[in-house]
């Protein structure tokens, strides 16, 4: 069934092909990159080469037909074939409004517009004008362009497109003027008659230049003086030099009087500095001071990137980095004149500013001497005498540099170190903190502190590196909550709250003793509440008292100790209200915490405190670690005959050496020695195991008979083990964890001391 373009599907308007015999079913599904889809795009039709339809993919409304028959039956090709590379070019014009022009309300400015036949497709360009100022090119590119509202679902084709015709593309209203050949011939083939070319209207901006060149016409202005021309100035002074000597008093730390030879160049004012080497100074290689150049008389630091320009940009037009335009400022309002040193500048005795260091002339050659006095009429050339040098020099401290404020990008530190040197240098780490509190890592438990209910009830793990000062967060886990927990803040150092962010000044960071049990801060915007520490964490802020001061306990008894003083009894029938001390007298830990804290408020006690007290006078006591003897000695044994170590003579040979005197018993140390340089195939962990199992004196030492024994495995054999874990199963080591449940009053109050006051002040 045929269908003329845009006649409805009524009867009468379809026409049958009785020439067709293939009718085959087109395909409905698709498979694109990976996808199974429903291909509802529809293909193109076939049309005629020299028919009325010229654009398959726009065709023209009933009213364009010139006939209302079906078309003849003649050979169709695809159109991408039927109409390759023919193009129809129109020329066109828009008018574009101006609001910066007093006398040009608007300018002119002249397109091509092509119309591609193969697909419908419209491309819009614009020649370019030598010394129009206008980013000129491309306009449109190649695309199917929708016409204007109401019709924005159909698009252009070469209907609406004619000469003396005005076409809407994207907001902008084109004026087509004309055509070229082929697209005249092509239309009027097509039935679709084409006006003769009109002419093109005249840019009011190219007028206003035009008439304005012919304004400008050079006058030459007699009054004014003629103006010295550098290459005369150059062809007089050539090769005529002025030679001044001159010092540079360095007063810094190592610094001293630098003698120089100050060289002015009449041909054009311009300036060297050469530095003379004393004989045996340790200073080599090029002596330049100044490169020759212009020197300027005021020096305020040196110029930033693109501060000091021939041209003063005022404005950049465009939001793409392609079609730009730069206003630039032909007066150079915004400049300032820079003075330079000339001839009356320089005399015996003048200091000049060379870029912040004073440079003082002191005398002057023969030649210069006689043009001074034949130019300027001087007639003294009394040299002045070069100041001493002193080794003692008067230490000033420079002022602080101030670097430009952090712009966010990396981190401080390295943007810091991008500005104090040239060479840009990653930030150095302090080594020897590394090495030192590598592994060291300091944990606590804490709630997140929220107005939302769920966020309070989430708990987490705070990790402090003591190797670089950084924290790691990670949310515990828990069954139905809703949160899956895992990493919650990746290691990083975390600055103070309440800083600038982008300021000159170094950041503060959280350090170690900001951390403790009670302990309310602010990581990241989410305020975390400290409730717990695990035993490493306790240890070690127990054995680094001078650092935390919240685990020092003679701060906190001391505290503790003005507090108690005035209610001395009191205190003591609260935590015991029988009043029963004996020996072994213990209470639990929340008694003594409400104890001291009915004395002491929680700001000036706080929980840290109360648990580094109740720990550091606990009742509880971590049980020795057992070792089996028989135990220890199987699995020595085990490891000595799987390495097939059978060499008892050297061990005792070497036991003899150490022990020249033969005595019974020996330091442990020496018997560890013994044991590592004899290469006996034993772990650090089961070295130290035997060491705890072999018999000892009063003393500590080992006997060596023992040790003899211990590895003789012909005279006394062990029965075999089984192989096991040594560092964890042959001598468990469990940690102790219940440390300050129960606190030792009796100690506690020997510490304290209150007692013996109380006597002494009854007697």
């Amino acid at each position: 069934m045929l269908r003329l373009p845009g006649m409805p599907m009524l009867p009468g308007a379809q026409f049958y092909d009785y020439s067709k015999r293939h009718h085959p079913r087109r395909q409905t599904l698709l498979h694109y990159q990976g996808i199974h889809m429903l291909a509802d795009r529809r293909e193109l039709e076939l049309v005629e080469p020299n028919g009325i339809i010229v654009d398959p993919k726009c065709p023209p409304v009933p009213a364009q037909i010139t006939s209302l028959w079906a078309p003849k039956l003649t050979t169709k090709l695809p159109p991408w074939l039927a109409y390759d590379k023919q193009v129809l070019c129109f020329s066109a014009y828009f008018k574009e409004p101006l609001t910066e022009i007093y006398h040009a309300p608007y300018q002119v400015r002249k397109v091509k517009i092509y119309f591609y036949l193969e697909d419908g497709t419209m491309q819009i360009t614009e020649p370019k004008v030598e010394n129009s100022g206008i980013p000129q090119g491309c306009l449109v590119h190649r695309q199917r362009i929708p016409k204007a509202p109401p019709s924005e679902r159909e698009f252009l084709s070469i209907f609406d497109l004619n000469v003396d015709n005005e076409v809407q593309i994207f907001d902008r209203v084109y004026h087509i003027s004309d055509c070229d050949i082929f697209t005249r011939q092509f239309l009027t083939r097509a039935g679709i008659a084409v006006p003769v070319g009109l002419m093109e209207p005249n840019d009011p901006t190219t007028e206003i230049r035009k008439r304005s060149a012919l304004k400008q016409t050079a006058r030459p202005d007699t009054s004014a003086l003629p103006k010295r021309h550098a290459f005369a100035q150059f062809l007089e002074f050539d090769r005529r030099v002025l030679k001044f000597q001159g010092y540079w008093n360095d007063t810094s730390e190592y610094g001293d009087v630098r003698r120089l030879d100050i060289c002015y160049y009449l041909a054009d004012d311009t300036i060297d500095i050469k530095e003379k080497y004393p004989r045996n100074s340790g200073r080599e290689g090029p002596n330049t001071f100044l490169k020759r150049g212009k020197l300027p008389k005021e020096f305020t630091g040196l110029a930033l990137p693109g501060q000091q320009t021939a041209v003063t940009l005022l404005n950049v037009l465009g939001t793409s980095m392609r079609d730009v335009r730069y206003v630039a400022d032909p007066l150079n309002t915004g400049q300032r004149p820079v003075q330079y040193y000339t001839v009356e500048d320089l005399k015996i005795g003048a200091a000049l500013n060379v870029f912040g260091r004073e440079v003082v002339l002191i005398s002057c050659d023969q030649f210069t001497q006689h043009f001074y006095r034949e130019q300027f009429g001087i007639q003294d050339f009394t040299p002045l005498p070069l100041p001493c040098t002193s080794d003692e020099r008067i230490y000033t401290q420079n002022p602080a540099r101030r670097l430009p404020p952090y712009n966010g990008w990396g981190s401080y530190e390295d943007s810091e170190g991008n500005c104090i040197t040239v060479e840009p240098k990653p930030p150095q780490a302090d080594f020897k903190k590394l090495v030192k509190y590598d592994g060291c890592i300091l944990r606590f438990g804490a709630k997140l502190m929220s107005v939302i209910k769920d966020n309070c009830e989430r708990s987490f793990v705070i990790s402090y590196y003591l190797a670089d000062d950084t924290l790691q967060i990670y949310e515990v886990a828990r069954r139905n909550s809703g949160f899956l927990g895992g990493e919650f803040l990746k290691r990083a150092r975390v600055p103070l709250p309440g800083q600038q962010m982008f300021g000159s000044a170094r950041p503060q960071y959280y350090n170690a003793n900001d951390f403790y049990i009670g302990a309310t801060m602010n990581l990241k915007d989410h305020i975390f509440h400290v409730i717990s520490a695990d035993e490493f964490t306790l240890l070690y802020m127990e054995q680094h008292a001078n650092e935390f001061p919240v685990a020092n306990i003679r701060i906190i008894m001391q505290k503790i100790r003005d507090a108690v003083r005035p209610a001395y009894k009191q205190f003591v029938l609260r935590c015991k209200p029988d009043a029963k001390l004996g020996p072994g007298t213990v209470i639990s830990y929340d008694t003594m915490r409400a104890a001291l804290l009915g004395y002491l408020s929680k700001e000036s006690l706080l929980n840290h405190e109360i648990v580094t007290v109740c720990r550091h006078f606990s009742a509880e006591q971590s049980l020795a670690p057992s070792c089996d003897r028989q135990q220890v000695r199987a699995a020595a044994q085990l490891e000595l005959k799987r390495a097939l170590w059978n060499n008892l003579p050297e061990l005792t040979e070497h036991l003899s050496h150490i022990n020249p005197s033969c005595r019974p018993y020996i330091a442990e140390a020496k018997v560890r020695a013994t044991l590592r340089g004899c290469r006996l195939p034993f772990s650090l962990e089961l070295v130290e195991d035997i060491l705890q199992v072999l018999q000892r004196n009063a003393q500590g030492e080992i006997e060596v008979r023992d040790v003899l024994g211990f590895f003789n495995m012909s005279a006394d054999q062990v029965p075999d083990i089984a192989p096991l874990n040594i560092a964890f199963e042959l001598c468990p080591k469990l940690p102790f964890l219940h440390k300050g449940r129960l606190v030792d009053f009796n100690w506690f109050l020997d510490y304290l001391g209150l007692e013996e006051e109380l006597v002494r002040a009854n007697i």
